[in-house]
């Protein structure tokens, strides 16, 4: 029992190590990436390149599946070189295998050692995430000779031969096998790197071994597609495209592999280099095959996943990529271009508020209030996006960004809210009885209108440049804001005292308007605090410090004493 679970223990430890490969240099470099694989649309075999190198570094072609999908998506990239991307990430993740297959024992107490100095001293810098890298591999490493270890003494158990005996000859349960363990460890360099281990421990026989590594590359494929399963149908096409690359070559090479066997085991007979050997060679024979094919495999991807019909679900996010969330700085920009497209649709609702005052237009009234569903939908998935991703993976700058974002997408869902409850009490108070305010509350209502207005592009503005002097500016605006709504109430009760018509029939709907355009505009001047917060411009407390006019200050809350009746 100890030994199986010194096993599992080893393959646990081999994928969470893969995983910190793969993220780890994704957050250091996948700016950079990115921007390879976006330059290497011009021909296929430069693509086929370009996803070869890619995903050496990440180890991991299903984010290179990812990414690639979702340039696909965005029409920044055809499928026919993605797919070409994809033939060359299969053969970079069959070098990686290649390079931990050799004795590397001397390596692992030198990575993780480094690793962990570079990490804890420099955590939320480049230095500390390549840090991190260097502890993946090292784990990599420990994983691989922790799984040999623990094999070597049930390789003459009659039990265990009897498990894996039962594989031999069935070439379809074989793959199946593989496939399936690859996709539960989501990573088949995983699976390859433990098929070779079990196969030089004499666990499993070179012939099991090899069904087990092409089970292992249809599992890559599947795993590039569950990868893609969030996005659109031209992201998804990338990732089925690639499956049937995998399927195709399983198929060719399952009548021939005797005759490959043969041919490795003259090279190398070593089971464990005849295993890692053998996976590199399916990748590179089957790139150089079907590298000519990538457009009939795209045109019939494209047959069978085609474009959903384009249906009224309002707005839909644009740059939420989730392709990008494994490199936060990319991804902290995507969802803050995403806000701004709620600040333009409050806007747009905002602007449309007074034409419904002056106009008692009832269409538009509705359309602002549909707007607002728009408005909701984008928060939310800004709010998902942003949560998918780790904030330990954040440096000290991206992380205020991360919470920059958060707290402007939610003073903007709260603005919406806001412009709703008005157009519904236009709607019910005003519109329906045909109402409309005097001409001096309409003068007062235009002119907080104008303001607020106003604020809400500069409040964008200093949203995107982090300008101090402009958070300054919007922040002064509350001041001037909450002085307006106090005169223009005490105007409008000075109407209703003279007895205007119109102001006795609106008075209530008046008074609710200008004190919810000063709400709104609280919530757009929140977005200056960041700033001021951080360039120590703020006070704790707008309550003076000294008493006024000899009053006693209020006893300390914490010392028991109750205050003094006046």
């Amino acid at each position: 029992m100890q030994t199986l679970l010194n096993i599992l223990a080893g393959v646990a430890l081999l994928v969470w190590g893969t995983h910190i490969v793969s993220s780890g240099v994704l957050r250091v470099f996948g700016g950079n990436l990115r921007k390879v694989l976006a330059d290497s649309v011009s021909n296929r075999f430069r693509a086929f390149l370009a996803g070869l190198g890619v995903t050496a570094l990440v180890q991991s072609s299903s984010a290179t599946a990812l990414i690639a999908g979702s340039f696909v998506s965005q029409k920044l990239m055809g499928l026919t070189p993605a797919l070409a991307i994809m033939l060359g990430a299969d053969v970079g993740s069959s070098l990686m295998v290649q390079l931990f297959s050799f004795d590397l024992s001397w390596l692992a107490p030198l990575a993780i050692a480094l690793g962990v100095i570079l990490h804890l001293s420099k955590k939320a810098t480049r230095v500390g995430q390549i840090g991190r890298v260097a502890i993946g591999v090292g784990l990599i490493i420990v994983a691989l000779q922790m799984i040999m270890h623990a094999a070597r003494p049930v390789t003459a158990t009659a039990g265990v031969k009897v498990i894996f005996g039962s594989f031999m000859g069935d070439p379809m349960l074989d793959m199946l096998f593989g496939a399936f363990v690859a996709v539960l460890a989501w990573s088949s360099l995983a699976v390859v790197l433990l098929v070779a281990a079990l196969a030089a421990s004499g666990v499993i026989g070179v012939e099991v071994g090899l069904f087990l590594v092409l089970g292992a590359n249809l599992g890559s494929g599947i795993l590039a597609l569950l990868a893609n399963l969030g996005s659109s149908p031209a992201g998804r096409r990338v990732a089925l495209g690639n499956l049937f690359f995998r399927l195709i070559g399983c198929a060719l090479t399952v009548p021939l592999l005797g005759t490959i066997e043969g041919a490795l085991t003259q090279f190398d007979p070593d089971p464990q280099r005849l295993v890692v050997n053998f996976h590199a060679a399916f990748n590179v024979l089957l790139a150089a095959t079907l590298i000519g094919f990538t457009g009939p495999v795209a045109r019939l991807a494209q047959w069978l996943m085609p474009d959903r019909a384009q249906k009224d679900m309002g707005a839909q996010p644009r740059f939420l990529d989730p392709g990008v969330l494994e490199t936060p700085a990319l991804a902290t920009a995507n969802a803050a271009r995403e806000a701004l497209r709620i600040g333009d649709i409050i806007e747009t609702m905002l602007a449309g508020v007074l034409t419904v005052i002056r106009t008692n237009d009832g269409r538009r009234a509705r359309e602002i209030k549909r707007m607002d569903d728009d408005v909701d939908h984008l928060y939310t998935s800004i709010k998902l996006y942003m949560t998918k991703l780790s904030r330990e993976a954040l440096d000290e700058r991206e992380g205020r960004r991360w919470a920059d974002i958060i707290s402007l997408t939610i003073n903007l869902e709260h603005v919406g809210d806001i412009i709703e409850h008005i157009i519904d009490d236009l709607e019910q108070k005003k519109i329906s009885h045909g109402r409309s305010f005097s001409e001096a509350g309409m003068k007062e209502i235009e002119d907080l209108h104008g303001r607020l207005m106003w604020s809400l592009r500069l409040g964008l503005n200093v949203f995107l440049n982090g300008d101090l002097k402009s958070a300054q500016m919007l922040l002064g605006q509350k001041v001037v804001f909450r002085d307006l709504e106090r005169t223009y109430a005490d105007t409008h009760l000075n109407r209703l005292a003279w007895q205007t018509a119109e102001s006795i029939e609106t008075s209530s709907l008046h008074l609710d308007i200008i004190n919810d355009f000063k709400r709104i505009n609280s919530h757009i001047c929140s977005i200056a605090y960041p700033i001021l917060e951080e360039a120590g411009v703020l006070t704790p407390s707008r309550l003076r410090e000294e008493p006024v006019n000899g009053a006693k200050a209020a006893p300390d809350a914490g010392n028991g004493a109750a205050p003094r009746n006046a």
